[in-house]
């Protein structure tokens, strides 16, 4: 039985028992934090009832909504970082770009994910709710994590991994951290991500890597070792609150991004499904 039925078969026994499917989605509101490298949110009505009514009396209302593919809850495209000139493959990142949306890799390639999860808690190892600002998540603490748990993410898996950081979502200043520093994935620890075989990453912080006090999004080694060396998609601003509730620690996961042709992003609206 190979790796990725294992995964199909337990998908499939719990849903015959039924499942809980928890939201991991941020809510998309204006004013939210978003990370300074990209545009931000902003809806607003467009059309109000009663701006027209029609002859029987009915209105309708809509919206218009202006965002970066980088805003709230998002999956990063391979497309999304280049490292001298390449992207991942090689592909030639000038080349790719050309009239105005990527060739290759754009988010548009990335299909729809139906697989298991493995959540890592790392805020909980160290017997905190929420680690410190700036703390540097190592490939030891994640291999002690899933000791912990019992489980580790396998090849076309999902990995996900808690900071407790999200607790910071209604205060922008204090989760973009610009001077305190957010916590995150190391270098060696994004190493041992990849060598997992995994599809995708996710946290609950703005960039996924540690941001040390006062530097801010200025240099982002994780994200060339993931999506550049490895291949492996990096999704931002989760929200863990039931999953870290619930002591949960795999689970089945589905996730599609928006179908941008040659976008390097995409908001997503993750959601676990737990067996009852």
């Amino acid at each position: 039985m190979t790796g990725a039925e294992t995964t199909t078969d337990r998908l499939l026994a719990a849903l015959s028992r039924g499942v809980e499917i928890l939201d991991l989605a941020q809510p998309l509101a204006n004013g939210m934090p978003c990370s300074p490298n990209h545009p931000g949110f902003r809806m607003a009505l467009a059309r109000r009832h009663g701006d027209v009514v029609r002859a029987d009396g009915g209105s309708s209302a809509s919206e218009i909504i202006t965002t970066g593919g980088h805003v709230g809850t998002h999956m990063d495209a391979l497309s999304h970082v280049s490292q001298d000139g390449r992207l991942h493959g090689g592909a030639d990142s000038a080349e790719a770009q050309r009239g105005g949306a990527f060739s290759v890799h754009g988010i548009d390639t990335v299909a729809p994910m139906v697989c298991r999860a493995v959540f890592l808690d790392i805020a909980a190892l160290h017997g905190v709710d929420c680690l410190p600002a700036g703390h540097g998540i190592t490939a030891t603490e994640l291999a002690a994590a899933a000791r912990r748990s019992g489980v580790e993410p396998a090849a076309g898996e999902v990995c996900l991994i808690n900071t407790g950081w999200s607790r910071w979502w209604t205060d922008p200043q204090a989760y973009l951290g610009q001077a305190t520093g957010v916590p995150g994935v190391t270098p060696d620890a994004a190493h041992w991500l990849v060598a997992k075989g995994i599809r995708a990453a996710g946290t609950d912080t703005t960039a996924f890597e540690q941001i040390p006090p006062g530097r801010g999004h200025t240099i982002m080694p994780v994200h060339r070792i993931m999506l550049v060396d490895g291949g492996v998609h990096i999704v931002e601003n989760m929200r863990f609150d039931e999953l870290t509730r619930r002591a949960a620690v795999e689970f089945g996961f589905v996730l599609a991004p928006l179908k941008i042709l040659g976008g390097t992003g995409s908001p997503v609206r993750p959601l676990a499904l737990l067996g009852r």
